[in-house]
């Protein structure tokens, strides 16, 4: 039963356009990063104020992505699709809760974004 619910998915989105057809693959993913339930690093970066170009930005979601498969025992994050914010093309990104301990060591590990770990934790304080 579970198969022709995933194969009925999958048949919607090929038929729906570009857009719909990658939020019906993310399911209730996509639906909790738009709440704010879930976020993409970028998400944490840009509340932060860090304007750091893609290429950091990247870099920084491997390091929360290393320091999540850490913790928990090499378990992958979640996923979803989202349109990149400069090209507009639909990439497969990671989410994390708000209040994950990843986002914050990979703050501290990572050297661009290591000036950002005493913000952080005014804010959080806060």
């Amino acid at each position: 039963m579970k198969l022709t619910a995933i194969r009925r998915t999958i048949t919607a989105a090929l038929r729906a356009t570009k857009a719909l057809g990658y939020r019906t693959l993310s399911g209730l993913v996509a639906h909790f990063v738009d709440t704010g339930r879930l976020l993409r690093t970028g998400d944490i970066l840009d509340r932060l104020g860090a304007d750091l170009p893609d290429g950091q930005r990247s870099w920084y979601g491997r390091h929360v992505a290393k320091a999540y498969r850490t913790a928990h025992l090499g378990a992958e994050p979640l996923m979803v699709w989202a349109q990149h914010r400069t090209t507009g093309k639909w990439i497969h990104v990671h989410v994390y809760a708000p209040a994950d301990p990843a986002l914050y060591t990979a703050l501290r590990t990572y050297k661009a974004t290591r000036h950002f770990t005493d913000r952080t934790l005014f804010t959080e304080a806060a």
